[in-house]
């Protein structure tokens, strides 16, 4: 013959029991899960043990993974400027001015339409030194920076020379015209929706009015 000897609970006892269950899984919720799984952290717990950083983590492998499934086209240096049959021009190889356009600084909006592309650029002499940035609202282009040679009676297929190929959503440098001539950007927008591109200028260039 088998004695139970488990104690039994009053109701009391299993109701302050379970009392305490729930705190404690509200407490776990609000310390941890929301933090870690929502980036929710009301009382700072989550940054106190480190329970947020799994949120953002979570986050940046979403985005490593969505960018990585964007299927660009290779670019290739093949690619760059005009086609070999377009011969430079001889006023690429004129001799930079005394003085250079006086130093400026400009912010610009661009509208690219979807699944479109425009040009922007400006003035620049030989050897004229331009900082540029710009940033995309949202999504990533095609550029092509490029410059065109100042001619007085340009052909119909005129010389271009291209400076950087990319894909990106930001992008910044300093740029040093290797010619007089009009230089800037090809944004194509490959996505369903307009993209706004803020341009920033600080140098040696004027804009074309």
């Amino acid at each position: 013959m088998t004695t139970n000897n488990q104690p039994k609970l009053s109701k009391g006892q299993l109701s302050k029991s379970l009392l305490i269950a729930l705190l404690i899984g509200a407490l776990v919720l609000i310390t941890a899960i929301l933090p870690a799984e929502y980036g929710i952290d009301p009382i700072g717990t989550g940054e106190l043990f480190g329970f947020s950083k799994l949120y953002q983590d979570k986050n940046i492998s979403e985005v490593v993974k969505a960018e990585s499934n964007l299927n660009f086209k290779q670019l290739k240096m093949e690619k760059l400027g005009s086609p070999s049959s377009v011969a430079k021009p001889s006023e690429a190889d004129n001799s930079p001015p005394a003085l250079q356009y006086l130093v400026r600084e400009d912010t610009i909006s661009v509208v690219v339409p979807a699944e479109k592309g425009i040009e922007y650029k400006f003035k620049s002499l030989k050897y004229g030194s331009t900082k540029y940035e710009w940033t995309t609202d949202s999504g990533i282009v095609y550029i092509d920076f490029h410059g065109e040679v100042k001619q007085e009676n340009p052909p119909q297929n005129i010389f271009y020379e291209s400076y950087t190929l990319a894909y990106s959503n930001n992008m910044a440098g300093t740029f040093t015209a290797p010619f007089e001539g009009k230089h800037g950007w090809y944004f194509r927008n490959e996505t369903k929706k307009a993209i706004v591109i803020t341009i920033k200028l600080k140098g040696q260039y004027e804009l074309f009015k």
